[in-house]
């Protein structure tokens, strides 16, 4: 019961390393339509990818607002500070 699986069952659905194309693709279709189902967004983007990896993809890599870099100071004292209270969990 329940959805069936979203990339085990595709055949001939691309995995391993995504192209710098397949990152245009994906990003200039979601800046222009915005994203919401995941499950039809490579068919529509032109993509040969299942959703999940799509999902993956832009939130972890290609988001504009991702954050990429070192700490500020005011963050590193903050992770120390709450290290020292609450330890390794």
């Amino acid at each position: 019961m329940g959805r069936s699986p979203c990339c085990d069952q595709d055949k001939g659905v691309k995995k391993g390393p995504w192209l710098p194309e397949e990152d245009d693709k994906l990003t200039a279709y979601i800046n222009e339509n915005g994203y919401g189902n995941w499950r039809s967004l490579p068919k529509l983007a032109g993509l040969n990818r299942c959703g999940k990896s799509c999902r993956l993809r832009w939130m972890n890599y290609l988001r504009p607002d991702i954050r990429r870099g070192k700490f500020s100071d005011e963050e590193e004292s903050t992770i120390v500070r709450l290290h020292a209270l609450l330890g390794n969990k």
